[in-house]
């Protein structure tokens, strides 16, 4: 098992493989704004997308997603009375940054009438600006 490290800094200038193009699906939801999500809020989205297109499909299980995102940040935290100094606390989740551009979510296998559905679902459960693409 490694061991895991404290990061300093937010997010590397340069991503390692561009995440701006489709690469999987057929339609896509990108970023257009900067913001965070952490490990929880990933984990709730991906359990809300697939309770959504359950419903939006009938219960079929033909369709498919993928968020090709990773966690490369991780956040810290100190106790709420600790005096200040001594380090840095321990780490409490680990998170990712995302730019505009970015692409979130990709979907094959559903209609556009279900993916605009399901779009519309989306943009009041996450916290930054979201466009859909072809």
């Amino acid at each position: 098992m490694f061991k895991e490290r404290k990061t300093h800094n937010k997010y590397s200038k340069k991503l390692k493989q561009s995440n701006y193009t489709l690469k999987y699906g057929c339609f896509g939801i990108k970023v257009s704004s900067f913001g965070r999500l952490t490990k929880e809020q990933c984990d709730s989205l991906k359990w809300l997308i697939s309770k959504k297109l359950k419903y939006l499909t009938n219960n079929k299980k033909s369709f498919r997603f993928w968020m090709p995102l990773s966690l490369n940040f991780t956040l810290t935290k100190f106790s709420l009375e600790s005096r200040m100094g001594k380090g840095k606390g321990s780490i409490y989740t680990h998170a990712a940054y995302v730019r505009p551009g970015f692409i979130l979510l990709e979907f094959d296998n559903i209609t556009e009438q279900q993916m605009k559905k399901l779009f519309f679902y989306l943009v009041k459960k996450i916290s930054f600006k979201i466009v859909l693409i072809k």
